[in-house]
């Protein structure tokens, strides 16, 4: 009779070491897709030319309406002179990025309408978008936070003027007419 106990005992260990695996493995999966979610999205979207052809399609659409936002621009305060935004530094350094009407999201995600990669950028960073005259920033509760004029963009979102430079993880960028 010892020997059906000691098997019921080495079949009790291996399941409990190939559940203690499985919970390894969910611990590590999750680990990754947390912190390489957009790695792993890369791949679908591995031709290049296709996403930002995609992502400016959408963009450029709106601008064709841009001129019934900038009517009501009463003066150099106003940003919804603002037609384009440009990246001064970065991966993306001297990319411009026509502005339309509907809001802009940046990260590191492919869904994002601004995507960069690097490792300072979440995967949702920052929604640029337009209120009434002014074009604002919001962080949308990023690790690395985003910064206008030097300031890091907390809780409602800030008011952008010309020139002014954001920084969202290791780009930078800016409005201009």
């Amino acid at each position: 009779m010892s020997t059906p106990s000691e098997l019921v005992l080495l079949l009790l260990r291996v399941g409990f070491l190939v559940l203690l695996w499985f919970f390894v493995f969910g611990v590590v999966y999750s680990l990754r897709a947390d912190l390489f979610g957009v790695r792993v999205r890369k791949l679908p979207a591995d031709g290049a030319a296709a996403a930002p052809s995609a992502a400016a399609a959408p963009i450029s659409k709106p601008a064709a309406t841009k001129p019934a936002s900038a009517k009501p621009s009463t003066g150099p305060a106003t940003i919804a002179t603002a037609k384009r935004l440009v990246i001064t530094s970065g991966p993306k350094a001297g990319l411009e990025l026509p502005l339309g009407t509907e809001a802009m999201t940046i990260g590191r995600s492919s869904e994002s309408a601004l995507v960069i990669r690097d490792d300072y950028t979440s995967s949702h960073h920052a929604r640029l978008m337009l209120r009434g005259d002014a074009w604002v920033i919001q962080d949308l509760d990023s690790t690395n936070g985003t910064f206008f004029a030097g300031n890091r963009v907390t809780g409602s979102p800030v008011a952008l003027t010309l020139g002014t430079p954001v920084k969202v993880g290791a780009t930078t960028f800016e409005l201009r007419a």
